[in-house]
């Protein structure tokens, strides 16, 4: 599966909400019946550093809360970085 296809996967299943990094697995799981073969947590660290997503720690939550906004959307996700 290309990136691009993972980002826009990953985009779907947003909306306009807040999500933990388990209920974004969970959620692409369910619903694409898509696993990522790597750690996830890192490939939604990937996204961030490229703008595909934003997140930040969750002192309430106890670990990442990710969203996807209008400017994550209007990036283009072929561009994520290679770190």
């Amino acid at each position: 599966m290309m990136i691009e296809e993972v980002v826009r996967y990953i985009w779907a299943v947003f909306g306009d909400e807040r999500l933990s990094t388990r209920d974004v697995e969970t959620r692409l799981a369910d619903i694409f019946d898509y696993h990522c073969p790597d750690d996830f947590a890192k490939t939604m660290t990937k996204l961030k550093q490229s703008g595909l997503v934003k997140g930040e720690v969750s002192m309430k939550k106890g670990g990442w809360i990710w969203w996807v906004d209008d400017e994550c959307r209007s990036k283009d996700p072929m561009k994520v970085n290679e770190r």
